[in-house]
């Protein structure tokens, strides 16, 4: 059982580090959409690209308007949620593997 607690601490650890990648992908968009960054930019355009699609999924599935006036919500909303990833799902994982050894 040792092995299946090794790949799910391994797991943990890629996982924990591709949402805090995202996580600051998700800041660097903000704050160039605060800037005004060129669109064209090839940086801009893979930001938008990484990003966009998590944005249009939240505004379709939430219920209620994530915009308040011309202020958008949803990276923030997004940002929490990778935060719970980080410590619900990557810690539970961390603490499954150990059990298991």
């Amino acid at each position: 059982m040792f092995v299946f607690g090794n790949l799910l601490q391994a797991v943990a650890s890629i996982l924990g580090s591709l949402l805090s990648v995202y996580f600051w992908v998700l800041l660097i968009r903000v704050v160039l959409s605060w800037v005004n960054a060129d669109t064209y930019n090839p940086i801009v355009r893979f930001l938008s690209s990484v990003t966009d699609p998590v944005f249009y999924f939240c505004r379709r599935i939430l219920p209620f308007p994530t915009t308040i006036g011309a202020l958008d919500l949803t990276p923030l909303l997004v940002m929490l949620f990778v935060q719970f990833l980080q410590i619900f799902l990557v810690q539970s994982l961390f603490d499954l593997s150990l059990a298991l050894r």
